[in-house]
């Protein structure tokens, strides 16, 4: 195996995020007597898998080649026929895979019917945690039929993410709010608290302008429909906003958002807020992969002390506010223990800009 072939079908790969929702992002490479002769990556309004891109491009060329890919062929027939089936016709001898198809429907069907038709089937288990990670949100989402749920928030070194009496400026800088933007490209959906729009009438939008598969679903929590008809997140959305709300909401007030065009959804949960778990299993119900929170200090602490975040993204500028009234990054009661602390894993430290660093966790789910 040459591992720089299967390095190159996982950067393919990364060109399609945000492009492959809800399939997973996917790269292949052809290779005939050590020359690449055929190259693809997958997008989903593109439809062609890339597989099936790569042989294209080969042709001929395919017949007695190895294919690099970074997840296994599928097997089942979807909007495409099996890319199994078109490699197997194509002549491919080997098939090198970084991992295999989580998705139930496919969970090994491709590599076996690859060797049953006398194909070479190989794993590259040194190449897999990459692979997982590439396909993060595609991957959860088969193995919980949930979205993966990530909590972003910018606050200072001390925890903080709002001063007591003037908010202008920015916590962070421009080159970490530019990498905000890859988070929401990357994200199926987007939630904010009615708090944050009254506060900052924010857009909420993926401004990267780079090509997606959908667009980004944005989502406002307003457990009483408090949102400003005016707003901005309102006189721009074009079937892309949906508000959360309870059945405490006036309905005057309901059908006026559902006259322009946006979707209310009645989630009732306890102490009279939105159940948010009931959103997450909605969204799964619709087959977003991911969900990107950026929020305030009270929605931040419902989030984390539902459940339903799975990893979190903080971005740290080199700043202190101090102070009792500064808001910090989760409000509410919290955890009354240290020994009940919420206790996150795997734990990655970004270099963003000078003096500037973001942290990556998962939150440790109790079995």
């Amino acid at each position: 195996m040459n591992s720089a072939f299967l390095r190159e079908a996982l950067e393919l790969a990364r060109q399609g995020k945000g492009q492959t929702s809800p399939n997973p992002a996917v790269g292949a490479v052809v290779v005939r007597d050590g020359e690449v002769v055929g190259r693809g990556f997958h997008t989903y309004g593109g439809t062609k898998h890339a597989e099936i891109r790569a042989l294209d491009e080969a042709g001929q060329r395919a017949r007695g080649a190895t294919l690099y890919i970074n997840l296994e062929p599928c097997s089942h027939e979807g909007r495409t026929g099996p890319c199994a089936d078109a490699l197997i016709t194509a002549g491919v001898s080997r098939v090198i895979a970084a991992m295999q198809d989580p998705n139930p429907r496919v969970a090994g069907e491709g590599f076996s019917k690859l060797r049953s038709a006398g194909i070479e089937v190989e794993l590259a288990p040194e190449f897999a945690a990459e692979a997982e990670k590439l396909n993060e949100e595609f991957v959860h989402f088969m193995r919980t039929g949930r979205p993966l749920v990530t909590l972003k928030t910018a606050l200072t070194l001390d925890g903080k993410i709002a001063a007591p009496d003037d908010n202008r400026g920015w916590i962070t800088s421009g080159v970490a709010r530019a990498h905000v933007q890859q988070l929401r490209h990357n994200a199926d959906a987007i939630l904010t608290g009615v708090g944050t729009v009254l506060a900052d009438d924010c857009l909420l939008t993926d401004r990267t302008g780079l090509p997606r598969s959908r667009p980004l679903l944005r989502l406002v929590a307003d457990s009483l429909l408090r949102i400003p008809l005016d707003s901005r997140m309102l006189t721009s959305s074009e079937s892309d906003l949906a508000i959360m709300t309870t059945s405490a909401a006036s309905a005057e007030r309901r059908k006026s958002l559902e006259d322009r065009g946006v979707r209310v959804l009645t989630f009732d949960g306890p102490g009279g807020r939105t159940d948010l778990r009931r959103l997450v299993e909605w969204l799964g119900e619709a087959k977003y992969l991911s969900l990107l929170i950026e929020a305030g200090s009270m929605l931040n602490w419902s989030a984390l002390d539902s459940g339903i975040v799975d990893k979190i993204f903080f971005y740290y500028a080199p700043k202190i506010l101090g102070g009792m009234e500064s808001l910090p990054m989760a409000g509410g009661k919290g955890r009354r223990r240290r020994t009940d602390a919420i206790v996150l894993n795997g734990i990655q430290v970004h270099p963003i800009a000078e003096d500037e660093f973001a942290v990556e966790g998962y939150v440790r789910k109790e079995l």
